[in-house]
């Protein structure tokens, strides 16, 4: 019984978290729109830095950290929090967030084939359909934001068509980040508690990214933001560094990498749910169908078989 507790508790975990992940992705373009993009990433891990000083400190019961640890924390930190900030941050700016929720949804087959490459965890053959979803899903989107002719591609131009197709290629670099990020993340549960964890490649994040930021630190007018923003800013802030990373890690401890990608399906539907709900966006019927698309390439890849 108590472990069928832990188990939902970690499904519940994770869910959360990825939800947390599409809202943020969502509510990051009205923020990328008004602040240079390092200044946003660094923004976000120090108000990290600050709400979790209390988790940085070494516990007595931890072991001395290997050198292999200490470099999977290191690429956890810049693959998963600074690599993947600045794909997700640049490519919102650039595309929609309903479209960057459509690509997102890819995550879960890119977790299960790097599951299998770098864990050796098993990938069935459905899996491979589900990528193939993802592709095909990733196509459709394009055809969506195809050149449109007459007035409306006058208003657009050419740079705008270009910035869409740039947006949506960073949104699938930060697919990768992401998917490296949940792999790596399992190695570390091994040695490390969640906490910790957090803590640890949340303080890296702000060191690779303070020169960039305290550069666009000093350039920038911050009496031009207003007070709504900053609210916001507290919440991307807090929901990318400290909650997101947290839920996910304690979920991650006790659930493999595979399994675990399936709830990443949350992160596109939440993503997509904001974008029409608060920034006032819409789903086209290609939108819609590209959406469908990879939705059934999460089902593929998430169902479980009968085997199992």
């Amino acid at each position: 019984m108590h472990d069928v507790s832990s188990r939902l508790k970690a499904y519940a975990c994770l869910a959360l978290s990825m939800s947390l992940v599409g809202a943020y992705v969502a509510l990051t373009k009205p923020l990328a729109v008004v602040l240079p993009v390092f200044l946003l990433g660094w923004l976000r891990f120090g108000i990290g830095a600050i709400a979790m000083l209390r988790w940085i400190r070494k516990p007595a019961a931890e072991p001395a950290l290997s050198a292999q640890t200490r470099w999977l924390i290191f690429l956890e930190s810049f693959l998963g929090n600074f690599l993947f900030t600045l794909c997700m941050i640049l490519g919102v700016s650039m595309t929609s967030a309903v479209s960057a929720g459509v690509i997102m949804s890819a995550i879960p087959a890119t977790v299960a084939l790097l599951s299998r490459i770098f864990l050796k965890e098993s990938i069935r053959p459905r899996v491979w359909g589900a990528i193939a979803c993802g592709v095909l899903g990733i196509s459709v989107l394009s055809l969506a934001q195809a050149p449109s002719t007459g007035q409306a591609s006058e208003l657009l131009g050419e740079a705008s068509q270009g910035r869409q197709w740039l947006g949506n290629l960073l949104i699938f670099a930060a697919v990768i980040c992401e998917s490296a990020y949940a792999v790596i993340g399992k190695r570390l549960t091994a040695v490390l508690s969640p906490k910790r964890i957090s803590a640890v490649i949340n303080l890296w994040g702000f060191v690779l990214m303070t020169p960039f930021g305290l550069y666009a630190a000093l350039q920038f007018d911050f009496t031009t933001v207003r007070y709504e923003l900053w609210v916001l800013m507290l919440f991307y802030g807090l929901a990318a560094s400290v909650w997101t990373v947290w839920l996910w890690m304690v979920g991650l401890k006790s659930v493999p990498a595979s399994q675990a990608g399936v709830f990443t399906v949350m992160l596109p539907i939440s993503a997509a749910v904001v974008g029409v709900l608060a920034l006032g966006e819409t789903l086209g019927g290609l939108q819609l169908a590209a959406f469908a698309i990879a939705l059934a390439g999460l089902l593929l890849a998430t169902l479980p078989s009968r085997q199992a």
